[in-house]
């Protein structure tokens, strides 16, 4: 497969959804396209999986028509099985085929896949390459900038990449080391941005349109991809495309949650094999959802030039009414209760009344946060 150039790219001026592990699920996925996600990619399936025939692993590759332009992301490091994986992938209807060299976990690093492969420039040139020969759709690559601060080599990374043959390079903007404890380093994708003709898609610290065009014009990357904060606000890829800002109400946002639901159900049915499977997903999801706070841009947005919202905590205004407080609520026992009745409701004034239901039974919260999620078991 021939690289494209930068300027002839299905990749360049897009924004993306990052590969999610969990949060990658295909009704989310179709929730953020109906709100304006341009690129979709699969939660990472293991390629060794998919040669062992396991069902689990095939699911992962299921795309939905209204997503324009759907990728897998594969994890190996053998060039031939990655190979057959790519070519699985393609099969099933993928756009293109991603190589995950992104995820920092210990169980994938342990095995030689994920972030395990920034440490040897060669051996993923030789993995991209036989991915390229291997498929007739593009093949991209999602980096972290290095294994370790002080070690980066992104550089290197992306010109291997490049020269076989990925037609563009996602780069998170931390290294495995740092997993998501420190800002994203836009400055380090700008400089691998500036050195390479595939485009270059950004990813790290965006939660607010600000955020994005302020990146994005620092950098000069081709395109962005959100993560976190996508599972926070997915409305927010309709916020970059269009250039303007929202901030919703508890009722707006409970209409985006209520949506999930809609999509959740329409992909895993009715019954009560489907609700356990549904279950899975939406307390998670809510999880994010509740992280949800209004910044709007003339108030925050030279502190976010300075250092990124997602990794900063500014003074919590109080919940306005009653919805608004149990959609922040953080007590995972509190989502998992919303999501049952959210689940036994028939329409959205029904769910609506449920969820206020929810909350009247609650008792009052001990401490304002839970802890923080491990986000290294988020992003892929």
């Amino acid at each position: 497969m021939t690289a494209f150039a930068a300027s002839a790219s299905p990749f360049a001026g897009k924004v993306w959804l990052a590969p999610l592990t969990l949060g990658g699920n295909l009704p989310f996925r179709r929730l953020c396209v109906e709100l304006g996600a341009e690129v979709t990619v699969s939660e990472m399936a293991v390629v060794k999986k998919l040669l062992k025939d396991r069902n689990r692993e095939f699911a992962l590759l299921r795309s939905h028509p209204s997503e324009p332009f759907f990728g897998v992301q594969l994890a190996d490091r053998h060039p031939g099985s990655l190979a057959e994986g790519a070519r699985i992938a393609e099969a099933k209807g993928a756009r293109f085929v991603d190589l995950n060299c992104g995820c920092p976990i210990d169980a994938m690093t342990r095995r030689g896949l994920g972030a395990s492969l920034l440490q040897k420039p060669g051996r993923l040139f030789r993995l991209v390459e036989a991915m390229a020969k291997a498929v007739r759709v593009p093949v991209t690559v999602k980096l972290r900038l290095g294994w370790r601060e002080g070690h980066e080599n992104a550089s290197a990374l992306a010109k291997a990449c490049e020269e076989a043959g990925a037609s563009a390079i996602a780069i998170h903007g931390r290294t495995r080391e740092q997993r998501y404890g420190r800002a994203a380093d836009w400055e380090a994708i700008g400089r691998v941005a500036a050195e390479r003709s595939v485009p270059i898609v950004g990813n790290g610290d965006i939660l607010t349109l600000y955020e994005a065009r302020e990146r994005r014009q620092r950098s000069g990357v081709a395109s962005l991809m959100l993560a976190r904060g996508a599972l926070i606000k997915p409305w927010l890829f309709r916020e970059i495309r269009e250039g303007r800002e929202w901030l919703p109400t508890a009722e707006e946002r409970f209409a985006v949650v209520w949506r999930f639901v809609e999509l959740l159900r329409d992909h895993f049915g009715e019954g009560e094999r489907a609700h356990a499977r549904t279950m899975r997903f939406l307390p998670w999801h809510l999880g994010f959802f509740r992280r949800y706070r209004a910044f709007p841009e003339a108030e925050f947005a030279e502190a976010a030039r300075h250092h990124p919202l997602l990794q900063t905590r500014p003074e919590d205004a109080s919940p306005v009414g009653a919805l608004d407080a149990l959609l922040r609520d953080a007590r995972p026992e509190v989502h998992e209760s919303l999501s049952r009745e959210l689940l036994a409701a028939g329409s959205r004034e029904e769910a609506q009344e449920r969820a206020l239901r929810v909350f009247s039974g609650l008792p009052p919260a001990e401490g304002t946060e839970r802890a923080e999620e491990t986000f290294a078991e988020v992003a892929g």
